[in-house]
Parts: structure tokens; C-alpha cells; sequence
């Protein structure tokens, strides 16, 4: 993810392993988003409270873990005031990786995938070192490494309450740069600040960044630094928005609602989508989206029960990677668009 593919072939990037088909960031779903033809894998990252690097999508607990059956081990749920506003949970950095390695993985959102309901309990929480050996011993089906797409989340709000991710993932790196399974790494944050940071720990001569642009709002870094005058996600799109992250970033990953695919017409030719790639190649950046989900939950409503159709309209935008949630559905579109050589 150093520069612009040509779309000669789109990665895909299994989001959180294939959380279509199981709950996210287990074993189990990023060894069958391997088998299903991802490319690439995507943890996102969270520390606990001795530091160490979580697979989770937040560092809330009680939806994608069995915490809350377990009032003896782990006490009541905590009110805190987060990113997202106040909210009453059971908070990864208030335990140490000890106390949550005995915890289990669950069905995030049963209400939309239920089938994926049947596989609580099964499976334990992994930590970064973990999939980094995980992978080491896996092929896609080009015969390569899976790639790891690995993200910080609230990097900001983690600084606040005494957590410096940039330097807990370099201390985590530092031991693990020899295994190959890091060929390739990419490193993304929808917070600049901390990308920059790893640019200046040199960590960046060895990983890409890559800035996730979301499609509404602004960056929590520069909202707690500038407040209401903070810059938002659409200012990164603009000429001169673009010319400063090409300045200290490899790429840029899109909401999949910046690319304009709306309706039948747009699918099929997606000009803003193109353009607006276009552009951003121009200035040297890769450009990738998220995440395509099959459920209607995740559809704009002219494209429900028809997740494909959607798809292709994202993957005629010319862009370089998919995160995507069923890697099997979405490597049927890559390769019959761009089959491989």
C-alpha cells in the first residue's frame, strides 16, 4: 500500500476477519477471511491496562465480549466519558491482558448477523503478537503473506488518560520486525497526529500510513485541539487538503459514502468516485474504502438486497483496496473485474 496499484488488481482487506460469517477479531474469522481470499487482514488495536495491544474494534467490552456474565471475575460495568460521549461499559484499559485473556469472543451485533450468535464463547481474545504469528504461517491464494492493515483507535483519547500508542506499538514492533509476517505492514488511524508520530519514530521506513477520512465530522485529535474551529474530514479532501497528507501520508482510506455511488446511474459510472481517486493519485496516494458489508443494514436503501451491484459501482471508483466484511462475495467481484495474472 505504498503508492497506487493501477488497479491492475484491488486489495481486499478482510475487515476484522470476515465478520459476515464470524465475530470479529478472532482466530477463527481472519483464518477463513484468509481461505475466502483476502489479501490482507485488518486489527484494530486498543491497550490494555499493562500496555499491551488488544484486538478490538473498541475498547468498550461489554457487546463483543461474555464480560457482563461474569460479575464475580470483572465487577460492574464503569461510567465513562469517551470519544463517543458518556457511556457505562467494561473498559479494556482497566484490566491487564492477564484478566482478559480469559474472556471470550460474541456476536457484536446478533440482531443483523444471528448466525454468527452460535459461535459465542468460542473463541478467545487475541492480542497484536498473536495474529502477527498467526499469519506468519498463512498464504492467500496468490501465495503470499496476508498483509496486516493494523489500526489505532481514539489515539487522542488514549494520550489523555496516560496511553502513548505510537511508542506502544513501537515497543511491540521492535521485537516482531524479523518475522516476515510484518513484510508489507500497514499502519492507519483516522487521527493524523499519531501517524505522524510514528513517521518521526522512523517506524514509517519499514510500514505505510494510511489516513482513514470519515464522511462526516472531524478528527478527535484536532477537535480536542482546536475545538469547535477544528478542521473537518472534508478539508483533507480539498487541493490543499490533499497536498498536506500526501506530505507525511502513503494513502488515504475513504468512507465508502465519499465515493458517491447512490443509484443504478452512479454505479455505473461513478464520476465524482473517479475523480476524486484521480485526485488523490495524483498527489502519489493510494486510495482504499470502507467497508463493504453485505447486510441491508449497511446498504444505501437503493441498493438493498443487491449488495454486489453496489460494490461494483465502489470498484469501477478505480480504487487500490476493499475492507470488507464477506472477502469471498467481494474477491468474486475483484477477480472477475481485474482477474489476476
Amino acid at each position: 500500500m505504498n503508492a497506487p496499484s493501477q488497479h491492475k488488481c484491488p486489495l481486499v482487506i478482510g475487515h476484522r476477519g470476515a465478520p459476515a460469517y464470524r465475530p470479529e477479531h478472532t482466530a477463527e474469522g481472519y483464518l477463513l477471511a484468509v481461505r475466502q481470499g483476502a489479501d490482507a487482514l485488518e486489527p484494530d488495536v486498543v491497550p490494555t491496562r499493562d500496555g499491551v495491544l488488544l484486538i478490538r474494534h473498541e475498547p468498550m467490552l461489554g457487546a463483543s465480549t461474555d464480560i457482563a456474565a461474569r460479575p464475580t471475575e470483572f465487577g460492574p460495568a464503569r461510567t465513562r466519558s469517551t470519544p463517543d460521549g458518556s457511556l457505562t461499559d467494561w473498559f479494556a484499559h482497566d484490566f491487564t491482558w492477564e484478566q482478559l485473556g480469559s474472556l471470550r469472543a460474541v456476536e457484536r451485533i446478533p440482531h443483523i448477523r444471528p448466525a454468527n450468535a452460535l459461535c459465542d464463547g468460542t473463541s478467545a481474545l487475541m492480542r497484536l503478537r498473536e495474529l502477527v504469528e498467526l499469519v506468519e504461517h498463512e498464504r492467500t491464494a496468490a501465495g503470499a503473506r496476508p498483509r496486516l492493515v493494523i489500526e489505532l483507535k481514539h489515539a487522542s483519547w488514549f494520550r489523555e488518560l496516560g496511553f502513548d500508542l505510537a511508542a506502544l506499538l513501537e515497543r511491540e514492533l521492535v521485537g516482531l520486525w524479523g518475522l516476515p509476517a510484518l513484510e508489507g505492514l500497514v499502519i492507519e488511524s483516522f487521527e493524523g497526529e499519531v501517524l505522524r508520530d510514528l513517521r518521526r519514530r522512523g517506524i514509517a521506513a519499514d510500514a505505510s500510513l494510511v489516513y482513514l477520512i470519515d464522511d462526516e465530522g472531524a478528527p478527535h485529535d484536532r477537535l480536542a485541539r482546536d475545538g469547535s474551529r477544528a478542521q473537518s474530514y472534508a478539508s483533507d479532501l480539498t487541493g490543499p487538503g490533499l497536498d498536506a497528507v500526501a506530505g507525511w501520508a502513503d494513502g488515504i482510506s475513504l468512507s465508502h459514502l465519499l465515493l458517491g455511488v447512490r443509484d443504478e446511474a452512479s454505479a455505473a459510472h461513478p464520476q465524482a468516485g473517479r475523480r476524486l481517486v484521480e485526485r488523490a493519485h495524483a498527489r502519489g496516494l493510494g486510495v482504499y474504502t470502507w467497508t463493504l458489508r453485505p447486510e441491508d443494514a449497511f446498504l444505501p436503501t437503493t441498493f438493498e438486497g443487491c449488495p454486489e451491484a453496489y460494490w461494483r459501482g465502489i470498484l469501477r471508483t478505480g480504487v487500490d483496496g476493499v475492507f470488507a466484511d464477506a472477502p469471498d462475495r467481494v474477491r468474486a467481484l475483484v477477480d472477475a473485474q481485474t482477474p489476476r495474472a
